[in-house]
């Protein structure tokens, strides 16, 4: 069988069917997992990329049953069962797949070449880059504007990657950059969250929401509520009002979809791209022993709403599949219908600040930061993992410093021949 997407989804199905008699090959175009609830604090230089990737080859030690391929997925052939990749055609009598989301701009292709995610590791790099750069920049102009449109920060999207990350900019500012650039003023940093409708946290009960928008508040961070960005120029953020701000760097948290391979044809999709499944087995719809979980998958909650694309969902459904799959190798009946079982949501603001719902239960201030700080420690995939992100969080906590403030971009090999300098 094949599992396309070493995310939280596809590694949740290898695991599960590490026992059973099937051999399995997990595709990915990248060779580490990647914890995506910490890429901002990646793009916000408190953490290092290494200390929220593991190598996938090092997860599957103790599946002894599964190999792995780095390749990219082109196309599937449902009627011969095959999976065209990058590396060569690979044959499936079930298939998985679990392939996650991207940023979706909603068809705007102008944004989309303008404004800066924050879905991969690329994406959080660059963008910490660009925060530092920027004040690099703004410490060398004399123009006032000029500073001005260089140290405003716009993010788009009020959900938790938007408030968390405008929560840890603002900490990265005043707290690091503030002794980094004693040449400028931080109170004229201008961090901006724009959010279509009047509320940050739609999805979270409305008093966690509130505390949240007033910790961002007391952060400093300006919130702009019924505002939508139609466009973005050298510059210039515009909004469908016609309103402009002059701002270089703009950050997108406003929608994903479904990151779903080429070649899917015949497949029935849904709002955001996501595939239709079968809520019992998570079979795609018309294609019997072929899988989808995780993001692309949209199966229905108790509500009727396709289930959020959250990693908890992703991993319940990997080991539903692997429930589904390790039954009918054995020829036996298949198990009870899939339940998604809610954990809760949560966000966190900042230092001392996070919102938490579990259940009837509501947390926030310290206490819901608390409650977020072990859950994420302890979701991440590796001790080692876990070990180097609680050094990370103590030594910004006690020190307020961010260790990881490089700005990096990778030299190609045409520069190195060309003779650049190099080390004896």
């Amino acid at each position: 069988m094949v599992v396309v997407g070493a995310g939280f989804g596809g590694l949740s199905t290898v695991k599960g069917l590490r026992r059973a008699d099937v051999d399995v090959t997990l595709i990915d175009r990248h060779n580490y997992h990647l914890f995506q609830p910490l890429l901002y604090q990646v793009a916000s230089a408190l953490l290092d990329p290494s200390d929220i990737a593991h190598p996938v080859r090092s997860i599957l030690r103790g599946v002894p049953n599964c190999h792995f391929r780095l390749a990219t997925v082109a196309g599937v052939d449902f009627e011969r069962g095959i999976v065209r990749t990058s590396t060569g055609d690979l044959e499936y009598d079930h298939l998985v797949l679990a392939t996650g989301s991207a940023t979706s701009y909603f068809g705007n292709q102008a944004l989309a070449g303008r404004a800066y995610g924050l879905k991969d590791l690329g994406e959080a790099l660059a963008l910490r880059a660009r925060v530092l750069d920027v004040f690099e920049q703004a410490s060398r102009t004399r123009s006032p504007d000029e500073r001005r449109a260089l140290l405003t920060f716009v993010i788009v999207g009020a959900g938790p990657t938007g408030v968390e990350y405008a929560g840890a900019l603002s900490e990265l500012v005043h707290h690091v950059l503030k002794r980094d650039f004693p040449d400028i003023d931080v109170e004229g940093v201008d961090i901006v969250l724009v959010e279509a409708v009047g509320s940050v946290l739609g999805a979270f009960a409305a008093g966690l929401g509130r505390r949240a928008e007033a910790a961002l508040r007391r952060k400093g961070v300006r919130i702009l509520f019924d505002h939508m960005v139609s466009e973005v120029r050298d510059g210039e953020v515009v909004f469908a009002s016609g309103a402009h701000l002059a701002a270089q760097t703009m950050i997108w948290t406003a929608g994903v979809s479904a990151d779903t391979p080429p070649g899917l044809a015949g497949i029935e999709r849904t709002a955001q791209d996501r595939i239709r499944v079968n809520p019992a087995t998570l079979e795609v719809v018309g294609q019997p022993d072929v899988y989808a979980i995780g993001d692309v998958a949209a199966c229905p909650g108790p509500d009727a709403r396709p289930l959020p694309m959250v990693a908890p969902v992703a991993i319940q459904q990997g080991q539903q599949v692997a429930r589904v799959i390790a039954a009918r190798t054995r020829g036996e009946a298949g198990p009870a219908p899939f339940r998604y079982r809610d954990r809760g949501s949560m966000a966190t603001v900042g230092r001392n600040v996070a919102v938490a719902q579990i259940g009837p239960l509501r947390l926030s201030g310290l206490l819901g930061w608390m409650t977020w700080l072990f859950v994420h420690l302890m979701s991440l995939v590796s001790f080692r993992n876990r070990l180097l992100v609680l050094i990370g969080w103590a030594w910004n906590y006690v020190f307020y410093d961010r260790p990881v403030r490089l700005i990096v971009s990778p030299t190609p090999p045409s520069e190195i021949a060309g003779g650049r300098p190099t080390l004896p």
